[in-house]
Protein backbone atom coordinates (compact mmCIF):
# COMPACT_ATOMS: atom_id res chain seq x y z
CA UNK A 1 0.00 0.00 0.00
CA UNK A 2 1.04 3.72 -0.89
CA UNK A 3 2.75 5.41 2.16
CA UNK A 4 0.14 8.55 1.85
CA UNK A 5 -3.18 5.92 1.27
CA UNK A 6 -1.91 4.33 4.95
CA UNK A 7 -1.05 7.32 6.79
CA UNK A 8 -4.79 8.42 5.75
CA UNK A 9 -6.01 5.12 6.86
CA UNK A 10 -4.10 4.90 10.49
CA UNK A 11 -5.06 8.45 10.71
CA UNK A 12 -9.08 8.55 9.71
CA UNK A 13 -10.15 4.69 10.82
CA UNK A 14 -9.43 4.35 14.23
CA UNK A 15 -10.71 0.38 15.65
CA UNK A 16 -9.98 -0.51 19.46
CA UNK A 17 -10.70 -3.82 20.98
CA UNK A 18 -13.89 -3.32 23.45
CA UNK A 19 -12.90 -3.46 27.12
CA UNK A 20 -15.57 -2.77 30.15
CA UNK A 21 -16.72 1.06 30.54
CA UNK A 22 -18.83 2.96 32.23
CA UNK A 23 -20.90 4.01 29.42
CA UNK A 24 -21.80 3.13 25.45
CA UNK A 25 -22.15 6.09 23.35
CA UNK A 26 -23.74 6.10 19.89
CA UNK A 27 -22.68 8.86 17.71
CA UNK A 28 -26.06 10.34 15.62
CA UNK A 29 -27.02 9.12 12.30
CA UNK A 30 -29.07 6.49 10.05
CA UNK A 31 -27.69 2.78 10.21
CA UNK A 32 -29.16 0.60 12.18
CA UNK A 33 -25.85 -1.35 12.95
CA UNK A 34 -24.64 1.01 15.37
CA UNK A 35 -27.16 0.47 17.59
CA UNK A 36 -26.77 -2.96 16.90
CA UNK A 37 -23.59 -3.06 17.78
CA UNK A 38 -24.41 -1.02 20.99
CA UNK A 39 -26.97 -3.86 22.02
CA UNK A 40 -24.65 -6.58 21.38
CA UNK A 41 -21.92 -5.05 23.82
CA UNK A 42 -24.18 -4.50 26.70
CA UNK A 43 -25.65 -7.70 26.28
CA UNK A 44 -22.31 -8.79 26.91
CA UNK A 45 -21.70 -7.23 29.53
CA UNK A 46 -19.36 -4.31 28.29
CA UNK A 47 -21.11 -1.21 30.10
CA UNK A 48 -24.36 -0.59 31.99
CA UNK A 49 -25.92 2.34 30.21
CA UNK A 50 -26.37 3.44 26.32
CA UNK A 51 -26.39 6.84 25.49
CA UNK A 52 -28.03 7.47 21.94
CA UNK A 53 -27.35 11.18 20.11
CA UNK A 54 -29.22 12.83 17.21
CA UNK A 55 -31.93 15.07 16.75
CA UNK A 56 -32.20 16.03 12.88
CA UNK A 57 -29.07 16.24 10.77
CA UNK A 58 -27.89 19.47 9.88
CA UNK A 59 -29.75 21.46 7.09
CA UNK A 60 -32.91 18.50 7.15
CA UNK A 61 -36.59 19.17 8.27
CA UNK A 62 -36.83 15.66 9.94
CA UNK A 63 -35.28 12.07 10.04
CA UNK A 64 -34.74 11.20 6.40
CA UNK A 65 -35.26 7.12 6.88
CA UNK A 66 -33.22 3.85 8.01
CA UNK A 67 -29.89 4.16 5.72
CA UNK A 68 -30.29 0.04 5.90
CA UNK A 69 -32.76 -2.88 7.37
CA UNK A 70 -36.04 -0.58 6.55
CA UNK A 71 -37.98 -3.75 6.88
CA UNK A 72 -36.89 -4.57 10.30
CA UNK A 73 -36.89 -0.94 11.91
CA UNK A 74 -39.94 0.49 9.47
CA UNK A 75 -41.75 3.01 11.89
CA UNK A 76 -42.16 6.57 11.27
CA UNK A 77 -39.21 7.92 13.31
CA UNK A 78 -39.13 12.05 14.24
CA UNK A 79 -35.22 11.90 15.41
CA UNK A 80 -32.09 10.06 14.93
CA UNK A 81 -32.36 9.18 19.05
CA UNK A 82 -35.79 7.82 18.27
CA UNK A 83 -34.42 5.57 15.74
CA UNK A 84 -31.59 4.23 17.59
CA UNK A 85 -34.18 3.45 20.36
CA UNK A 86 -36.32 1.33 18.63
CA UNK A 87 -33.27 -0.25 17.10
CA UNK A 88 -32.01 -1.32 21.05
CA UNK A 89 -35.66 -2.34 22.02
CA UNK A 90 -36.19 -4.41 19.25
CA UNK A 91 -32.65 -6.26 20.31
CA UNK A 92 -33.99 -6.91 24.18
CA UNK A 93 -32.30 -3.47 25.68
CA UNK A 94 -34.33 -2.65 28.54
CA UNK A 95 -35.47 0.93 27.93
CA UNK A 96 -34.59 2.22 31.76
CA UNK A 97 -30.79 1.64 30.63
CA UNK A 98 -31.21 3.93 26.94
CA UNK A 99 -30.56 7.71 27.71
CA UNK A 100 -30.79 9.91 24.78
CA UNK A 101 -31.16 13.59 23.27
CA UNK A 102 -32.57 14.47 20.51
CA UNK A 103 -31.35 18.01 20.04
CA UNK A 104 -28.04 17.48 18.46
CA UNK A 105 -27.52 17.45 14.45
CA UNK A 106 -24.29 17.29 13.46
CA UNK A 107 -20.88 15.03 15.09
CA UNK A 108 -19.93 18.19 17.73
CA UNK A 109 -23.50 18.92 18.67
CA UNK A 110 -23.53 15.11 19.81
CA UNK A 111 -20.60 15.42 22.04
CA UNK A 112 -21.81 18.42 23.42
CA UNK A 113 -25.40 16.70 24.13
CA UNK A 114 -23.72 13.79 25.11
CA UNK A 115 -21.94 15.78 27.79
CA UNK A 116 -24.71 17.33 29.25
CA UNK A 117 -26.96 13.98 28.99
CA UNK A 118 -24.03 12.17 31.12
CA UNK A 119 -23.85 15.25 33.41
CA UNK A 120 -27.64 15.32 34.12
CA UNK A 121 -28.00 11.62 34.28
CA UNK A 122 -25.21 11.79 37.61
CA UNK A 123 -22.65 9.16 35.32
CA UNK A 124 -19.44 9.00 36.32
CA UNK A 125 -17.37 8.58 33.32
CA UNK A 126 -13.53 7.37 33.44
CA UNK A 127 -13.79 5.05 29.87
CA UNK A 128 -16.26 4.78 27.31
CA UNK A 129 -16.92 2.93 23.93
CA UNK A 130 -17.90 5.22 21.00
CA UNK A 131 -19.77 3.45 18.69
CA UNK A 132 -19.57 5.57 15.36
CA UNK A 133 -19.30 5.10 11.52
CA UNK A 134 -15.56 3.85 10.18
CA UNK A 135 -14.98 6.61 8.08
CA UNK A 136 -16.34 9.03 10.74
CA UNK A 137 -13.94 7.46 13.64
CA UNK A 138 -11.29 10.75 13.85
CA UNK A 139 -13.74 13.30 14.16
CA UNK A 140 -16.19 11.30 16.57
CA UNK A 141 -13.09 10.61 18.81
CA UNK A 142 -11.64 14.05 18.10
CA UNK A 143 -14.97 15.99 19.69
CA UNK A 144 -15.61 13.79 22.30
CA UNK A 145 -12.25 13.69 23.76
CA UNK A 146 -12.70 17.17 23.65
CA UNK A 147 -15.79 17.35 25.29
CA UNK A 148 -15.19 14.84 27.90
CA UNK A 149 -11.54 15.71 28.94
CA UNK A 150 -9.77 12.81 31.37
CA UNK A 151 -12.44 10.31 30.16
CA UNK A 152 -10.89 7.45 27.58
CA UNK A 153 -12.82 6.50 24.48
CA UNK A 154 -12.46 3.20 22.92
CA UNK A 155 -13.73 3.72 19.24
CA UNK A 156 -15.99 0.73 18.11
CA UNK A 157 -16.57 1.66 14.58
CA UNK A 158 -19.22 -0.33 12.30
CA UNK A 159 -19.05 0.08 8.57
CA UNK A 160 -20.96 1.99 6.58
CA UNK A 161 -21.36 2.39 3.12
CA UNK A 162 -19.69 -0.46 2.79
CA UNK A 163 -16.18 1.86 3.26
CA UNK A 164 -13.40 0.67 5.38
CA UNK A 165 -9.53 0.75 5.98
CA UNK A 166 -8.60 -1.28 3.54
CA UNK A 167 -10.55 -0.50 0.34
CA UNK A 168 -11.90 3.34 0.94
CA UNK A 169 -9.29 4.56 -1.53
CA UNK A 170 -10.73 1.84 -4.78
CA UNK A 171 -14.00 3.65 -5.05
CA UNK A 172 -14.87 7.72 -5.85
CA UNK A 173 -17.53 6.95 -3.35
CA UNK A 174 -14.75 5.94 -0.67
CA UNK A 175 -12.49 8.87 -1.57
CA UNK A 176 -14.86 11.47 -1.34
CA UNK A 177 -16.09 10.78 2.18
CA UNK A 178 -12.41 9.74 3.85
CA UNK A 179 -11.14 12.96 2.28
CA UNK A 180 -13.96 14.82 3.04
CA UNK A 181 -13.30 13.64 6.63
CA UNK A 182 -9.89 15.36 6.56
CA UNK A 183 -11.28 18.43 5.27
CA UNK A 184 -14.13 18.25 8.52
CA UNK A 185 -11.30 18.12 11.10
CA UNK A 186 -9.09 20.77 9.92
CA UNK A 187 -12.13 22.94 9.14
CA UNK A 188 -14.42 22.03 12.80
CA UNK A 189 -11.41 21.40 15.02
CA UNK A 190 -11.50 24.80 16.78
CA UNK A 191 -8.98 26.91 19.30
CA UNK A 192 -11.89 26.00 22.45
CA UNK A 193 -11.09 22.31 21.16
CA UNK A 194 -7.39 22.74 21.38
CA UNK A 195 -7.38 24.60 24.96
CA UNK A 196 -9.32 21.84 26.51
CA UNK A 197 -7.11 19.18 25.44
CA UNK A 198 -4.38 21.62 27.50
Amino acid sequence: MNHIIEDISNFVFVENVPEKADAIMVVGGGFPELAETAAQLWKDNYAPFILVGGGIGAGLKKFQRPRTKKEIYNKEYLTECDFYTDVLLKNDIPEDVILGEKKSAFTRENAVYAKKLSVDAGLELKKVLLICKAFHARRCLMFYQSYFPGVEFLVIPCNAYNIGKNNWYLSEGGISRVLGEIKRCGEQFLAEDINNYL
